[in-house]
């Protein structure tokens, strides 16, 4: 049986027992298909509880955020980042000599992918107490996965609890002609690419497309952005305009409301892309980053009456519910991060994990659950307070609702901008800053429910807002949160001094 286990200090003891079939039979209290960061911390959240958990994972322990998205990707990012706002210092830039080092930079990514191997994050989960069985996990019955480790004999994995599912996503490639025949890069191949493209065509203008085109560009390749529906187009139009503007700075070309209609992978190894306004574009690869697939194609979900290769739908205790949006019978199977398709943001793919743990431990105690508006075992934040980062030079923070989506929810909306250059301590951080913030108040409540901002380093300036919108700390109490000066974070005083004057 080719498993990595380590059941001790957990306090239901395992059973393993051959069946007469072939296939071995193990016993927890709770079995994690995924061993992603979602998946590791439902896991650790059970047997912090006195519960036994297992972990099935098919491919690289620590999942997507650990090798081709959050940590590699922002470590693709950062020597560029870190080069630009030295240059705009005085001072600082007379001390910069030469450009950026491309293979030293790639060197520092592969360090924070842990070049491929996940021998730490296994050893994490060993002293954890959590048990890790490798292969394709499916499910054959409620409470019991099969796990097939290419041996030839199946493991049973049986739940006395809870099953979870937490195995996320994969990137999305259209059914454009030619294209899958091209060969393109998704995320995981930008991220992991060992080379730097002389000429670099990206299909999208999401977050990786965005993210993706700033570390290509400043890497030296000359980026062309086709992104039929414009640059970050979920997040409010002034970050946007922002980003846009700085993409084209750095070199790259952004055409939006391109669409792309065929894709030909030439002799000479280049790629050549059919535009439906009748052009054509040459590049050496091209990147596709127009969303993402849900992993649940081979997880045995017809056993069970749901739709392989759907997105799972939840409750707020992220109970799996059938196609009449009932939980499944008997309150077994869960599933958490992306796969649930409530927000595709590792943080709160973990921030579910958490409160699932906690659902899955209550009620194997039969525990009452709290299901309040802001309720200890209630999912909450996906819809209120999401936090997200935009990497791009320069930097979109965000939390809550967009002005936008706060109108077509029904608020009573008041949007207070303030011009972010202004404020002395982003004077003081980069000469020449540019960047804006906006809060979106609720007037009847008289508490923020969305706040943007964009310009260089505003990630860390972040929180704060989230705090506010999480709490609904009225605006009148916030008079008194007084900032520091001479910070960028004096930008809060601004924007209530402008809320404060008569609209």
């Amino acid at each position: 049986m080719n498993t990595d286990t380590n059941p001790a200090n957990n306090s239901s003891s395992n059973s393993s027992t051959p069946g007469s079939d072939g296939t071995e039979d193990d016993t927890f209290d709770v079995v994690v298909i995924g061993a992603g960061p979602v998946g590791e911390n439902v896991a650790d959240r059970i047997t912090r509880a006195g519960l036994s958990a297992a972990v099935v994972e098919r491919e690289l322990v620590g999942g997507e955020c650990s090798y081709w998205a959050c940590m590699p990707t922002k470590a693709l990012l950062r020597s560029a980042a870190v080069l630009r706002a030295a240059r705009n210092v005085p001072g600082a830039a007379q001390a910069v000599s030469g450009e950026l080092d491309a293979a030293a930079v790639l060197q520092r990514r592969d360090a924070f992918a842990s070049h491929w191997h996940d021998e730490g994050q296994v050893s994490w989960l060993h002293g954890a107490g959590i048990a890790l069985y490798r292969g394709q996990g499916r499910i054959t019955a409620p409470r019991v996965v099969q796990v097939d480790d290419g041996t030839g004999r199946p493991i049973v994995l049986t739940a006395r609890h809870a099953v979870v599912l937490a195995t996320g996503t994969s990137a999305l490639v259209p059914d454009i002609t030619g294209l899958r025949a091209a060969g393109p890069w998704t995320s995981r191949d930008g991220v992991a690419a060992t080379t730097v493209p002389d000429r670099l065509a990206i299909l999208g203008g999401g977050v990786v497309a965005a993210e993706m085109a700033t570390a290509y560009a400043a890497l030296g390749s000359a980026v062309t952005v086709l992104a039929r529906d414009g640059v970050l187009p979920r997040t409010e139009p002034f970050a946007a305009a922002h980003v846009t503007a700085a993409l084209r700075e750095a070199g790259a070309e952004v055409r939006l409301g391109v669409e792309v209609t065929a894709v030909h992978r030439e002799g000479t190894g280049q790629v050549r892309l059919e535009l439906g306004d009748g052009t054509q574009l040459s590049a050496d690869e091209v990147l596709v980053a127009v969303g993402r697939t849900p992993n649940t194609a081979d997880l045995g979900l017809e056993t069970i009456g749901l739709e392989p290769g759907s997105w799972l739908t939840v409750d707020d205790t992220l109970r799996v519910l059938d196609e009449g949006g009932r939980p499944l019978a008997g309150d077994w199977l869960y599933a958490a991060g992306d796969v649930n398709h409530r927000v595709l943001l590792t943080h709160q793919g973990k921030y579910q994990a958490r409160a699932l743990g906690d659902v899955i431990t209550a009620r194997a105690r039969g525990e009452r659950l709290d299901h309040g508006p802001w309720g200890r075992h209630a999912v909450t934040a996906d819809e209120k307070a999401v936090p997200q980062v935009v990497f791009t030079d320069p930097e979109v923070a965000s939390v809550g609702l967009t002005a936008a989506a706060a109108q077509a929810a029904g608020l009573s909306v008041r949007i207070v901008d303030h011009d972010l250059g202004a404020v002395a301590g982003a004077a003081v951080h980069t000469d020449g800053y540019r960047g804006h913030a906006r809060m979106v108040v609720d007037e009847d409540r008289e508490v923020i429910v969305g706040f943007t901002l964009v310009g260089p380093d505003v990630a860390e300036l972040l929180h704060a807002a989230t705090i506010a919108i999480v709490a609904e700390v009225p605006v009148d109490r916030l008079r008194h949160a007084v900032p520091a000066f001479p910070t960028i974070s004096e930008v809060w005083l601004r924007l209530l001094e402008t809320y404060e004057r008569p609209a």
